[in-house]
């Protein structure tokens, strides 16, 4: 967090925020006690007073912030405070629309404090900062944090995505360029003040989703039959009927944020987009991987991201199930074979489960070895 910047305050305030000022003066100052200044530099003295390296004063200045008079904070939040001068605020007062509302006026406004709104903010300070497209388009890391922030309305997440989209803004969220196309493809909600259905939707999934436990150590969201058919299981019946009523771009958000269930769930949507959003998850886990990988039910696409990625390929169960299903795309397939254990090869020469080419290429394999030897 930057300094307060003496130099941007009056004599007064500087005087006090000097080495050699008065003891008394400043214990003074520490409890808002300040002749003849503005509320501007009385907030900033006694934020900068918050910092302090005698203990007594920070301690003085911290207890006292919050209880300094109305017509103080009302001064000061009308005027441009320093970005951290807004950062001490932002930690010792309430977090409440009112205060994020006349924070978000102040052209001093940095990305960092942009950053932290956007990731604390609740469903009405979520609303407050998406109204804002200028200082978004200025700072789109905040309109990361935005969509990222599960409090948020999904109807808010679809509209700054649609920003994003619109201002050919590239984003740094896990699958954006299927939130980016799901969004081109829908009617973007104007913003109404009051919760629509999509986002109660969205709410709603969120607790049932909780709700819907899956151990993905033991458990998948599927049961298979003797003929490789998938069942849905039971328990997992609501939340998926739940999911049907959703739009793409909320089918993408919920992979992207939800539970191992949902993901579980989602991965095998049939729009591609939804089950990429799913697979491309950063809470994605290795062992759920592997029982993706494993699935024969499952999108090439799906299987092509896992392979794809860096940290599930250091699996060696996910590597193992991503060279046994006949669906991985060859490519990556045959990358991964050498790194299979000798007797995980062998079985791979006589399985009937792999296509012939996986089978040859074990040979190969399995050939050289016994050379070297």
């Amino acid at each position: 967090m930057p300094e307060i910047d003496p130099g941007q305050l009056s004599p007064i305030a500087q005087k006090l925020l000097s080495p050699g000022a008065p003891a008394k003066a400043v214990a003074l100052a520490a409890k808002g006690v300040i002749m003849g200044a503005t509320p501007t530099d009385v907030i900033s003295v006694v934020a900068a007073l918050t910092r302090h390296a005698d203990a007594e004063i920070a301690s003085s200045a911290k207890a006292s912030f919050p209880k300094l008079p109305s017509t103080i904070f009302d001064g000061a939040l009308a005027s441009n405070l320093q970005p951290s001068v807004i950062e001490v605020l932002l930690d010792l007062l309430p977090f409440e629309p009112n205060l994020v509302e006349r924070v978000l006026r102040m052209p001093s406004l940095d990305q960092a404090t942009v950053e932290r709104l956007a990731t604390q903010a609740n469903e009405v300070i979520g609303e407050l900062i998406a109204t804002n497209e200028q200082l978004l388009l200025k700072f789109p890391k905040a309109i990361e944090r935005l969509y990222l922030n599960r409090r948020v309305r999904m109807s808010t997440a679809d509209r700054i995505l649609e920003l994003a989209v619109r201002n050919h803004v590239e984003l740094d969220i896990p699958a954006y360029k299927q939130a980016a196309q799901a969004i081109l493809n829908e009617l973007i909600i104007e913003p109404t003040g009051e919760p629509t259905f999509d986002d109660v939707l969205f709410q709603q999934t969120e607790a049932l989703a909780q709700e819907a436990t899956l151990d993905p150590q033991v458990e998948d969201t599927h049961d298979t039959d003797d003929e490789g058919e998938e069942h849905l299981r039971e328990k997992f019946l609501p939340l998926h009927q739940q999911h049907q009523q959703m739009t793409v771009s909320q089918k993408i958000r919920r992979a992207v944020l939800g539970t191992g269930a949902e993901r579980m769930l989602l991965i095998r949507d049939t729009n591609r987009l939804v089950a990429a959003a799913a697979a491309s998850s950063p809470q994605m886990t290795d062992t759920e991987a592997a029982i993706v990988a494993a699935n024969r039910n499952i999108s090439e696409d799906v299987l092509r991201i896992i392979a794809m990625n860096r940290n599930f390929t250091r699996s060696y169960q996910v590597k193992h199930n991503l060279v046994t299903n006949p669906k991985t795309p060859l490519t990556f397939s045959a990358r991964l074979l050498p790194h299979l254990r000798d007797n995980d090869m062998r079985a791979l020469t006589k399985s009937k489960n792999v296509p012939a080419n996986i089978q040859a290429l074990a040979r190969q394999q399995v050939m050289r070895k016994q050379e070297k030897k």
